[in-house]
């Protein structure tokens, strides 16, 4: 994983763009117009960037205040693809943009015992009324 500040020279083993033979996760989803059908988008399931098609960035750290049980999913899901929490979140969010599913229904079905093991119980419907907890005095 590339650490904060730092440009990614090599692929990483495994990231957003590498897929574990065998783990039931399915290629990403064609782009529209494509003439291939029938595949779910996964964060952990595009071609590995090679010399050409990797993309070089600037990160920066940011303060984020989230949700905790949220939290300790994400983290969880991180580590059973061997990403970190920054990569992941990055899959999410471009997949997002692009409106595409970022996860199989497999990868689905990790996160739902992932979210009983945490006991996170929020969904999509949660996401405009969560309001912060006073801390106690």
């Amino acid at each position: 994983m590339t650490r904060h500040g730092e440009a990614r020279d090599t692929p990483p083993d495994r990231d957003l763009a590498a897929a574990d033979p065998g783990s039931g996760i399915e290629p990403s989803a064609p782009a529209a117009g494509s003439a291939e059908t029938g595949a779910v988008a996964d964060l952990a399931a595009a071609r590995p960037a090679t010399g050409r098609d990797r993309l070089v960035v600037e990160r920066v750290q940011t303060g984020v205040r989230m949700e905790k049980r949220l939290v300790k999913v994400l983290k969880a899901l991180a580590e059973l693809y061997d990403l970190s929490l920054g990569d992941l979140l990055e899959g999410i969010v471009l997949h997002t943009f692009d409106g595409r599913a970022p996860f199989t229904e497999e990868s689905l079905r990790r996160i739902a015992d992932l979210k009983r093991i945490y006991g996170l119980d929020l969904d999509s419907r949660a996401s405009h009324r969560l309001i912060e907890q006073e801390p106690p005095d």
